[in-house]
């Protein structure tokens, strides 16, 4: 089973471009990063810049618009992520129990939806998405 592990640090949505992180929280998150790889459970990981550098697209009129960051109206974001491999829910639970996240972080664990969650007219509508992910 894979699991997201959304990272959402409160406060983000209003980080300047130039945000600065501590070293000492850096490296103990690495010494986590190499637990997960250790273990084989570890798919992929990313931080991401803050909002203010970001854009997004919205299409609520039928049209794309493109929206410059920060955005006001953003009351969490996300910080980064960790893709995982695990056994079950309550792996991916206990992995994230182990981060050395700060007071004013958030993970969320999501499930990645597998073809075989769909029904048969689903899939048949996907063929060829397993494809596009290698």
């Amino acid at each position: 089973m894979r699991f997201m592990m959304l990272m959402i640090p409160l406060g983000y949505e209003a980080a300047p471009s130039d945000v600065q992180l501590d070293p000492e929280c850096v490296a103990a998150m690495m010494r986590y990063n190499e637990a997960l790889n250790d273990a084989g459970v570890l798919i992929t990981l990313d931080g991401l810049h803050p909002p203010s550098t970001g854009v997004r697209v919205s299409f609520a009129s039928g049209e794309p618009i493109v929206t410059d960051g920060p955005f006001a109206e953003a009351k969490e974001v996300l910080g980064g992520y960790w893709m995982i491999e695990v056994n079950s829910r309550a792996e991916a639970i206990a992995w994230a129990k182990q981060c050395p996240a700060s007071a004013n972080e958030i993970i969320e664990i999501r499930q990645v939806q597998e073809m075989a969650d769909f029904a048969p007219e689903v899939q048949a509508a996907a063929a060829g998405f397993d494809a596009l992910r290698t």
